[in-house]
């Protein structure tokens, strides 16, 4: 083989190489940057609402009072952060963020305590006064308690529904907190109230952008 032919094959071989090498790096930089992006994902894809963004009009979504966040600690509000807390997910427009919540809120909602009716025991069981008896300690054992664990088991499920979905919780104080969230017992929240808190939750929770560290589910 004459030497200009060699040479001429080296050359051929060396674009080749360059080239190879030139989509390894692409392939390489790509990859780094689907895994970058997957690491950054705030949220499962699955945890998406199932009912779709809401459909807010503009005035509809101008006329959404930013509640106050603010405040000055005195050392005793992280006592209660677990009952007076607010959500909040970085990159969601309000419309995601509307859906979420009142997705999870309808999860949480019309919640059962787990009490419920209880016999008289004996020697009134299956007497008229037995009945009468054990139905008015009944209702007073729901009121005294059934109450409190339907408030909690409504945290319970907004903590993690909402955690699920990709959201911060940060705490509150309980003064904040009543201005634009509520606790269903045995009454439960009229719609136009519900609407009106619900759409203050997710103002906070797609552009509050809290300075507080984050509290976990």
């Amino acid at each position: 083989m004459k030497l200009s032919s060699v040479a001429a094959l080296g050359a051929v071989a060396s674009f080749v190489c360059i080239v190879a090498s030139a989509h390894a790096q692409e392939g390489a930089q790509t990859l780094q940057a689907q895994t970058a992006a997957a690491s950054n994902a705030v949220y499962l894809e699955d945890s998406v609402s199932p009912f779709g963004a809401a459909e807010l009009g503009e005035a509809e979504m101008a006329a959404v009072k930013m509640p106050v966040l603010a405040y000055t600690p005195d050392g005793s509000e992280a006592g209660d952060f677990d009952k007076y807390f607010y959500f909040y997910r970085a990159d969601t427009d309000f419309a995601t963020a509307y859906a979420d919540v009142r997705e999870c809120d309808g999860y949480a909602r019309g919640l059962s305590s787990g009490i419920g009716y209880t016999q008289a025991p004996y020697p009134y069981a299956g007497t008229m006064a037995g009945a009468v008896g054990g139905a008015i300690g009944n209702a007073m054992v729901a009121a005294i308690f059934g109450s409190g664990e339907k408030r909690r088991l409504r945290r319970a499920n907004m903590r993690t529904c909402m955690h699920f979905k990709g959201y911060d919780r940060y705490g509150l104080p309980k003064k904040l907190w009543t201005a634009f969230n509520f606790e269903e017992g045995l009454s439960s929240v009229e719609d136009d109230d519900r609407t009106r808190f619900l759409k203050q939750q997710a103002l906070v929770a797609s552009s509050a952008r809290p300075q507080d560290k984050a509290l976990g589910l």
